[in-house]
Protein backbone atom coordinates (compact mmCIF):
# COMPACT_ATOMS: atom_id res chain seq x y z
CA UNK A 1 0.00 0.00 0.00
CA UNK A 2 1.55 3.29 -1.12
CA UNK A 3 1.69 6.17 1.36
CA UNK A 4 0.86 9.44 -0.37
CA UNK A 5 -0.33 12.88 0.78
CA UNK A 6 -0.40 13.85 4.44
CA UNK A 7 -4.05 14.52 5.22
CA UNK A 8 -3.89 15.39 8.91
CA UNK A 9 -1.41 15.54 11.78
CA UNK A 10 -2.50 15.36 15.38
CA UNK A 11 -0.67 15.14 18.68
CA UNK A 12 0.00 11.40 18.42
CA UNK A 13 -0.68 10.35 14.82
CA UNK A 14 -0.37 11.38 11.18
CA UNK A 15 -2.94 10.33 8.57
CA UNK A 16 -1.78 9.68 5.00
CA UNK A 17 -3.79 9.00 1.87
CA UNK A 18 -3.16 5.92 -0.28
CA UNK A 19 -3.89 4.91 -3.88
CA UNK A 20 -7.28 3.70 -2.62
CA UNK A 21 -9.52 6.68 -1.74
CA UNK A 22 -11.35 4.55 0.85
CA UNK A 23 -8.20 3.60 2.78
CA UNK A 24 -5.67 5.65 4.74
CA UNK A 25 -2.51 4.96 6.70
CA UNK A 26 -2.17 5.92 10.36
CA UNK A 27 1.39 6.67 11.44
CA UNK A 28 1.89 6.52 15.22
CA UNK A 29 4.30 9.22 16.38
CA UNK A 30 6.84 9.03 19.20
CA UNK A 31 5.22 12.01 20.89
CA UNK A 32 3.60 12.12 24.31
CA UNK A 33 1.27 14.90 25.36
CA UNK A 34 -1.03 15.58 28.28
CA UNK A 35 -3.37 18.27 29.57
CA UNK A 36 -4.50 19.24 26.05
CA UNK A 37 -0.93 19.55 24.81
CA UNK A 38 0.41 21.66 27.68
CA UNK A 39 2.88 18.92 28.63
CA UNK A 40 4.82 17.41 25.72
CA UNK A 41 7.80 15.15 25.15
CA UNK A 42 9.34 12.92 22.51
CA UNK A 43 9.46 9.30 23.71
CA UNK A 44 11.33 7.07 21.28
CA UNK A 45 9.51 3.80 20.73
CA UNK A 46 6.11 4.95 22.00
CA UNK A 47 4.51 4.98 18.56
CA UNK A 48 5.47 1.39 17.82
CA UNK A 49 4.08 0.22 21.17
CA UNK A 50 0.78 2.02 20.66
CA UNK A 51 0.50 0.64 17.13
CA UNK A 52 1.21 -2.91 18.34
CA UNK A 53 -1.28 -2.71 21.22
CA UNK A 54 -4.01 -1.01 19.14
CA UNK A 55 -3.58 -3.54 16.32
CA UNK A 56 -3.84 -6.43 18.75
CA UNK A 57 -6.95 -4.99 20.41
CA UNK A 58 -8.69 -4.27 17.11
CA UNK A 59 -7.96 -7.85 15.99
CA UNK A 60 -9.36 -9.24 19.25
CA UNK A 61 -12.50 -7.14 18.90
CA UNK A 62 -12.96 -8.16 15.25
CA UNK A 63 -13.07 -11.81 16.33
CA UNK A 64 -15.89 -10.85 18.69
CA UNK A 65 -17.84 -9.17 15.90
CA UNK A 66 -17.06 -5.59 16.96
CA UNK A 67 -16.48 -3.42 13.89
CA UNK A 68 -13.59 -0.96 13.60
CA UNK A 69 -11.76 0.91 10.86
CA UNK A 70 -8.73 -1.37 11.27
CA UNK A 71 -7.61 -3.40 8.25
CA UNK A 72 -4.08 -4.54 9.10
CA UNK A 73 -0.78 -3.54 10.63
CA UNK A 74 1.70 -2.38 7.98
CA UNK A 75 4.91 -1.70 9.92
CA UNK A 76 6.15 -0.93 13.42
CA UNK A 77 4.53 2.52 13.37
CA UNK A 78 1.83 2.17 10.70
CA UNK A 79 -1.58 0.59 10.31
CA UNK A 80 -3.93 0.56 7.35
CA UNK A 81 -7.50 1.61 8.12
CA UNK A 82 -10.72 2.44 6.33
CA UNK A 83 -11.18 6.14 5.73
CA UNK A 84 -14.05 6.96 8.05
CA UNK A 85 -16.13 10.06 8.64
CA UNK A 86 -15.34 10.85 12.30
CA UNK A 87 -17.94 11.91 14.84
CA UNK A 88 -17.18 14.76 17.24
CA UNK A 89 -18.13 12.87 20.39
CA UNK A 90 -15.97 10.65 22.58
CA UNK A 91 -17.47 7.75 24.52
CA UNK A 92 -15.79 6.96 27.84
CA UNK A 93 -16.42 3.80 29.83
CA UNK A 94 -15.39 3.77 33.49
CA UNK A 95 -15.08 0.72 35.75
CA UNK A 96 -13.09 2.37 38.53
CA UNK A 97 -12.91 5.97 39.74
CA UNK A 98 -9.88 7.72 38.27
CA UNK A 99 -9.04 10.88 36.39
CA UNK A 100 -11.52 13.71 35.91
CA UNK A 101 -14.49 11.97 37.52
CA UNK A 102 -12.69 11.89 40.88
CA UNK A 103 -12.50 15.66 41.02
CA UNK A 104 -15.84 16.20 39.29
CA UNK A 105 -17.91 14.02 41.64
CA UNK A 106 -15.71 13.94 44.73
CA UNK A 107 -15.05 10.21 44.44
CA UNK A 108 -12.11 8.33 45.88
CA UNK A 109 -9.58 7.14 43.32
CA UNK A 110 -9.69 3.37 43.01
CA UNK A 111 -13.35 3.05 44.02
CA UNK A 112 -14.90 0.30 41.90
CA UNK A 113 -18.29 1.00 40.38
CA UNK A 114 -21.19 -1.43 40.75
CA UNK A 115 -21.58 -1.39 36.97
CA UNK A 116 -19.71 0.32 34.11
CA UNK A 117 -20.42 4.02 33.72
CA UNK A 118 -20.72 5.42 30.18
CA UNK A 119 -20.13 9.14 29.57
CA UNK A 120 -20.10 11.36 26.49
CA UNK A 121 -17.55 14.11 25.87
CA UNK A 122 -17.29 16.84 23.24
CA UNK A 123 -14.08 16.25 21.27
CA UNK A 124 -12.66 19.77 21.42
CA UNK A 125 -9.20 20.56 22.82
CA UNK A 126 -9.86 24.29 23.08
CA UNK A 127 -12.80 23.60 25.40
CA UNK A 128 -10.90 20.79 27.20
CA UNK A 129 -13.27 18.06 25.97
CA UNK A 130 -16.25 18.90 28.22
CA UNK A 131 -18.74 16.34 29.50
CA UNK A 132 -21.96 16.49 27.47
CA UNK A 133 -25.36 14.81 27.23
CA UNK A 134 -27.29 13.54 24.23
CA UNK A 135 -29.12 16.84 23.91
CA UNK A 136 -25.75 18.54 23.44
CA UNK A 137 -24.79 15.98 20.80
CA UNK A 138 -27.95 16.93 18.90
CA UNK A 139 -27.48 20.67 19.46
CA UNK A 140 -23.89 20.67 18.20
CA UNK A 141 -24.57 18.06 15.49
CA UNK A 142 -21.66 15.93 16.70
CA UNK A 143 -23.14 12.61 15.60
CA UNK A 144 -26.49 11.23 14.43
CA UNK A 145 -28.58 11.10 17.59
CA UNK A 146 -30.11 7.76 16.60
CA UNK A 147 -26.65 6.18 16.65
CA UNK A 148 -25.77 7.15 20.23
CA UNK A 149 -27.46 4.03 21.72
CA UNK A 150 -25.46 1.81 19.33
CA UNK A 151 -22.25 3.63 20.25
CA UNK A 152 -22.91 3.09 23.95
CA UNK A 153 -23.80 -0.56 23.34
CA UNK A 154 -20.58 -1.11 21.38
CA UNK A 155 -18.57 0.63 24.09
CA UNK A 156 -20.00 -1.64 26.76
CA UNK A 157 -19.29 -4.68 24.60
CA UNK A 158 -15.67 -3.53 24.18
CA UNK A 159 -15.49 -3.13 27.94
CA UNK A 160 -16.82 -6.64 28.49
CA UNK A 161 -14.31 -8.21 26.10
CA UNK A 162 -11.24 -6.25 27.20
CA UNK A 163 -12.00 -6.38 30.93
CA UNK A 164 -12.17 -10.15 30.81
CA UNK A 165 -8.98 -10.53 28.77
CA UNK A 166 -7.04 -8.04 30.87
CA UNK A 167 -8.23 -9.69 34.08
CA UNK A 168 -6.85 -13.02 32.86
CA UNK A 169 -3.48 -11.26 32.43
CA UNK A 170 -3.49 -9.68 35.89
CA UNK A 171 -4.51 -6.28 34.59
CA UNK A 172 -7.36 -4.00 35.69
CA UNK A 173 -9.10 -2.00 32.96
CA UNK A 174 -9.94 1.19 34.84
CA UNK A 175 -11.42 3.25 32.01
CA UNK A 176 -11.01 3.98 28.32
CA UNK A 177 -12.04 6.41 25.58
CA UNK A 178 -13.49 5.39 22.23
CA UNK A 179 -14.06 7.36 19.06
CA UNK A 180 -16.56 6.42 16.40
CA UNK A 181 -17.18 7.15 12.74
CA UNK A 182 -18.92 6.02 9.59
CA UNK A 183 -17.04 3.67 7.26
CA UNK A 184 -17.23 3.92 3.44
CA UNK A 185 -19.67 0.99 3.66
CA UNK A 186 -21.98 3.13 5.78
CA UNK A 187 -21.35 1.04 8.91
CA UNK A 188 -20.82 2.53 12.36
CA UNK A 189 -17.36 1.57 13.63
CA UNK A 190 -14.65 2.26 16.18
CA UNK A 191 -11.94 4.55 14.83
CA UNK A 192 -8.68 6.17 16.02
CA UNK A 193 -6.78 3.91 18.46
CA UNK A 194 -7.26 1.86 21.62
CA UNK A 195 -3.96 2.03 23.46
CA UNK A 196 -2.45 3.06 26.80
CA UNK A 197 -2.76 6.62 25.48
CA UNK A 198 -6.56 6.30 25.57
CA UNK A 199 -7.17 3.94 28.48
CA UNK A 200 -6.13 3.48 32.08
CA UNK A 201 -4.70 0.08 32.95
CA UNK A 202 -3.41 -0.88 36.39
CA UNK A 203 -1.68 -3.96 37.71
CA UNK A 204 -4.55 -5.84 39.35
CA UNK A 205 -2.53 -6.80 42.44
CA UNK A 206 -0.28 -3.82 43.10
CA UNK A 207 -2.33 -1.02 41.57
CA UNK A 208 0.71 0.16 39.61
CA UNK A 209 -0.36 2.45 36.78
CA UNK A 210 0.86 1.22 33.40
CA UNK A 211 -0.77 3.83 31.12
CA UNK A 212 -0.24 7.46 30.13
CA UNK A 213 -0.78 8.61 33.71
CA UNK A 214 2.88 7.67 34.15
CA UNK A 215 3.69 10.57 31.84
CA UNK A 216 0.95 12.90 33.07
CA UNK A 217 2.03 12.71 36.70
CA UNK A 218 5.68 11.60 36.46
CA UNK A 219 4.96 8.16 37.93
CA UNK A 220 7.72 6.28 36.16
CA UNK A 221 9.06 5.32 32.77
CA UNK A 222 6.26 5.54 30.19
CA UNK A 223 7.65 2.87 27.88
CA UNK A 224 8.11 0.43 30.74
CA UNK A 225 4.38 0.57 31.48
CA UNK A 226 3.38 0.22 27.83
CA UNK A 227 5.81 -2.67 27.30
CA UNK A 228 4.36 -4.47 30.30
CA UNK A 229 0.83 -4.21 28.89
CA UNK A 230 2.03 -5.53 25.52
CA UNK A 231 4.03 -8.32 27.14
CA UNK A 232 0.99 -9.59 29.01
CA UNK A 233 -1.22 -9.33 25.95
CA UNK A 234 1.10 -11.22 23.63
CA UNK A 235 -0.02 -14.72 22.79
CA UNK A 236 -3.76 -13.93 23.05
Amino acid sequence: MEKREKLYEGKAKIVYSTEDPDKVILFFKDEASAFDGVKKATVRGKGALNNAISSMIFEILAKKGIKSHYIRKLSDNEMLVWRAKPYGVEVVVRNVAAGSIVKRLGLKEGEKFKKPLVELFYKNDELHDPLICEAHVELLDLAPLEEIPSMKEMALRVNEVLSRIFSEKGLLLVDFKLEFGKLPSGELALIDEISPDSMRVWDAKTGEKLDKDRFRFDLGDLLEGYREILRRMEGL
